[in-house]
């Protein structure tokens, strides 16, 4: 399956190109949706999902993943590996928006990545810069809670922008350049000194799952 680097562009033999962006049509999103049910063929549907209405498939979620690798600029396919396979682990291939476990889960924690509220609030003020959310509604959702936070950044555009945000903003610039060689070792010091968790076999899985498909 062609990588979606290598469908945008032949960028990675050409490190000087200036415009790798991947467009934003339709065989590039069905190549996309072809990408992540191959990682998780569950995200092919919301069928039996135990959270209906956070749930999205790999249809919904492609073009917006597309639009978060040209916006943040993750074009190397171990970045988009890394994020991919984050998102799909961490919402149980698309299913959840929100933390819901162990019940009754951390108010505030959600989007597709299951984002702290910390960093849900940085994610916020971030796009209120960005003039893609008003300053005065993220100031009044901060004043009620985490849970209000959360909100503003749950639909889809947002939430499946959140992880490509967070490795683009949030990661040492050597852990970026890192995932670039597209290795396990370099995933596994973006997962465990910037996301911040512990490398199980699971994730390892859909890493392994990930790259093969953003690459192959």
């Amino acid at each position: 399956m062609a990588a979606f680097l290598a469908l945008a562009a032949t960028a990675l033999a050409k490190p000087s190109q200036p415009d790798w962006t991947i467009p934003a049509d339709e065989r590039y999103t069905g190549v996309a949706v072809k990408v992540i049910t191959s990682i998780s063929p569950d995200s092919g549907s919301c069928d039996g999902a135990n959270f209906a209405d956070e749930c999205a498939t790999a249809t919904q979620a492609a073009p917006h993943v597309l639009d978060s690798f040209n916006q943040y600029q993750l074009y190397y396919p171990g970045e988009q590996a890394a994020v991919l396979s984050t998102m799909l682990f961490e919402s149980g291939g698309f299913k959840c928006n929100k933390n819901h476990f162990p019940e009754p889960g951390v108010p505030g924690q959600g989007t597709r990545n299951m984002q702290s509220p910390n960093f849900n609030k940085m994610y916020a003020e971030y796009l209120a810069q960005q003039g893609k959310l008003d300053t005065a509604d993220v100031q009044a959702a901060e004043a009620k809670g985490a849970a209000e936070v959360l909100d503003l950044v749950m639909t889809d555009e947002f939430s499946f922008g959140s992880a490509a945000w967070f490795l683009s903003t949030q990661c040492d610039e050597g852990v970026r350049t890192g995932l670039q060689d597209g290795s396990q070792t370099s995933w596994e010091a973006y997962l465990t000194t910037c996301v911040g968790t512990t490398v199980t076999p699971e994730r390892v899985a859909g890493w392994q799952k990930a790259i093969a498909a953003v690459s192959g």
